[in-house]
C-alpha cells in the first residue's frame, strides 16, 4: 500500500494519461504563433480549491490548487503562479507520509508554461526539479536532484515546438477549452511535456451529467483520457474526470478503478472562483 495509496490517486492518476501515440506529430505540425490570446481565461488570481483524497470509503489524503494573487513577470511576460499541493493525512500519514508539490509560471495571455517545478516526497524517496522554457529558442531546461544529492545535477536540455504544455499549464488550457463545441466521444488533443518525453495528451469528452459533492449538486462536464495499457487500471474508462460546465471548468472530481479497489479525489471547498458555479437546483 506504499505507493499505492497517494501515488496511484495523485501521481499516476495525473501522469498515466500521458499517451506517447502520436508525439511524433508535435514537430510536424507546429503552429506558427507562440503566443496566441486565449480570450477567455476560465480562473484569475486568488483562486482556490480545496479536494479529499480517497480510496475506497476512506479519506486517505488532501489536495489544493492556488492561483497566486501576486502578479509575476517571467521571460518578460506576464505570468500567473499556480500550485498544486497532495499530501497523506491521520493514520496514514504513519504508515506512508507522502507530500507533494507541483507548481509553475504559466502565460496569462496563452496559458503557455515559463517555468515549473516539482518538489516530491515519498517515504524516503525526494526529488527536487526546475524545468525552465525559452520561447525565443524553444528550447528548455531542466535541473533535477534527489535525496542524496546535494546540488542540481548538470541540467538537460530539449528542444520543443510553439504551444507545449505540462502538467500545470496542461491543466490551465484544459480548462479553457469550449465545450459547447463538443459533442460526446470526440476527442480533445493537448501537445504535453513531461520529465523527458513529448506526448499527445488525449481526452475523450463523454458528455454533461450532474454530480453530487460535498459543495453540492453541480452540472459536470464528464471526460476520460485515452490510456496506454497498464496493469494498474481497470479496462476502459477506468479513470473518469468531472469537470463544472460553467465558464470555470473547475476539475471537480477524479475516480480511478483499479483491479483492487478505487479512489480518486474530489472537492471539498473553493474560494474566489472567476464566475457562478453551475449548481443544480432541482430536486
Amino acid at each position: 500500500m506504499k505507493k499505492l495509496i497517494l501515488f496511484c490517486f495523485v501521481n499516476f492518476i495525473v501522469f498515466s494519461v500521458f499517451s506517447q501515440k502520436g508525439y511524433e506529430d508535435l514537430f510536424t505540425e507546429i503552429p506558427t504563433e507562440d503566443f496566441p490570446v486565449i480570450k477567455d481565461i476560465p480562473f484569475e488570481p486568488g483562486e482556490e480549491i480545496e479536494y479529499k483524497i480517497y480510496y475506497s470509503f476512506f479519506t486517505v489524503g488532501k489536495g489544493q490548487l492556488k492561483v497566486h494573487k501576486n502578479p509575476y513577470k517571467i521571460n518578460n511576460r506576464a505570468a500567473y503562479k499556480v500550485d498544486v499541493r497532495a499530501k497523506t493525512t491521520g493514520m496514514v500519514d504513519w504508515v506512508a507520509k507522502i507530500d507533494d508539490h507541483w507548481g509553475g509560471y504559466i502565460d496569462t495571455a496563452s496559458l503557455v508554461p515559463h517555468m515549473a517545478y516539482r518538489n516530491i516526497k515519498e517515504g524516503k524517496y525526494r526529488k527536487n526539479e526546475v524545468v525552465k522554457y525559452d520561447h525565443n529558442s524553444q528550447m528548455l531546461e531542466i535541473k533535477s536532484m534527489g535525496r542524496k544529492d546535494s546540488a542540481f545535477k548538470e541540467p538537460e536540455y530539449y528542444q520543443f515546438p510553439p504551444q507545449i504544455r505540462d502538467l500545470i499549464s496542461g491543466f490551465a488550457y484544459f480548462r479553457a477549452v469550449n465545450f459547447d463545441t463538443l459533442m460526446p466521444n470526440d476527442t480533445i488533443t493537448i501537445p504535453a511535456f513531461f520529465e523527458d518525453t513529448f506526448y499527445n495528451l488525449e481526452i475523450v469528452y463523454l458528455g454533461d451529467e450532474t454530480i453530487e459533492l460535498p459543495i453540492g449538486k453541480v452540472r459536470a462536464h464528464k471526460v476520460t483520457p485515452v490510456m496506454p495499457e497498464t496493469k494498474i487500471f481497470d479496462g476502459e474508462n477506468s479513470i473518469l474526470g468531472w469537470f463544472s460546465a460553467d465558464k470555470n471548468k473547475i476539475p471537480l472530481k477524479i475516480n480511478a478503478e483499479l483491479y483492487v479497489g478505487s479512489g480518486g479525489l474530489e472537492i471539498t471547498s473553493f474560494r474566489k472562483i472567476k464566475y457562478p458555479i453551475n449548481f443544480d437546483m432541482s430536486n
